[in-house]
C-alpha cells in the first residue's frame, strides 16, 4: 500500500494497485502513521540543532515518552469516536451506493471490473499508437526537405528519388501540396505531439 501523502508521487497506474482506495480492508486509513509522529517531533528541531549528544537522546525519548501517555490516554476516545464514525459512513454510503448502483443499472461485480479495464487502458497507452498514415506524410515531409537541397540536380534525379521514396512507403497516388488529402494528414501530423503529450499526461493523474 502507498500512503495517502504520498501516492501524488506514483502515476495512475500505480495507485490502481495500490491506493488505500482500492484495497480491501483499508477503510479510510491513510496509512500515514509515521507520518502524524513526524509532524509533531519536528518542533524538537529547533532545540535540538545546537544541543550536545548527550541532550539529542534527553529531548528526543522525553517528547516521545509523553507523546505515548498522551496517546494512551486518549485511546479510548480516539476508538469511539472512530467506531461511531465508520458506522455512519457505513450507513450513509450505503445508501448512496444503493442509489448509484440502480441508477447506472451495475452490481457490486462490475466495479473490480472497471479497475481492471483501466488497467488496460492505461497499459495500451505505453506504446504510441500505430498511424500508418502520418508516418507516411512524415516520411514525404522529410523527403521534401531533402529534395530542397538538391533542387539544382536534374529533374530526372529528383523525380527519381521520389518515385523511390514512394515506392518504398507504398504510395499509391502523388499527394499535391496544399492538396485535400496532404493538409487533413499534415494537421493529424501536428496534433501528434498534442496527443502524445494527454497520453503521458493520463499516465501522472492523481487523485
Amino acid at each position: 500500500m502507498v500512503g495517502a501523502f504520498h501516492r501524488h508521487a506514483h502515476n495512475r497506474k500505480c495507485q490502481l494497485n495500490w491506493h488505500p482506495m482500492y484495497i480491501p480492508g483499508t477503510g479510510h486509513s491513510e496509512g500515514e502513521g509515521c507520518e502524524h509522529i513526524f509532524s509533531a517531533s519536528n518542533a524538537l528541531a529547533r532545540g535540538t540543532q545546537h544541543a550536545s549528544m548527550f541532550h539529542w537522546h534527553q529531548v528526543i525519548e522525553q517528547h516521545f515518552a509523553f507523546w505515548n501517555d498522551d496517546k494512551y490516554a486518549a485511546l479510548s476516545n480516539f476508538l469511539w469516536n472512530h467506531y461511531y464514525e465508520a458506522l455512519k459512513s457505513v450507513h450513509t454510503l450505503t445508501v448512496e451506493l444503493s442509489a448509484i448502483k440502480a441508477e447506472l443499472d451495475i452490481t457490486d461485480d462490475d466495479f473490480p471490473q472497471y479497475i481492471l479495464q483501466e488497467c488496460a487502458y492505461l497499459d495500451s497507452l505505453k506504446q504510441p499508437p500505430t498511424r500508418d498514415q502520418i508516418c507516411i506524410i512524415n516520411q514525404l515531409r522529410i523527403c521534401w526537405d531533402s529534395m530542397r537541397e538538391f533542387a539544382n540536380n536534374a529533374l530526372t534525379g529528383i523525380a527519381t528519388g521520389m518515385a523511390h521514396v514512394e515506392h518504398q512507403l507504398a504510395v499509391e497516388g502523388q499527394w499535391e501540396i496544399g492538396g485535400n488529402k496532404y493538409n487533413r494528414f499534415k494537421m493529424e501530423a501536428c496534433l501528434g505531439k498534442y496527443r502524445t503529450a494527454l497520453d503521458d499526461l493520463e499516465h501522472l493523474v492523481v487523485m
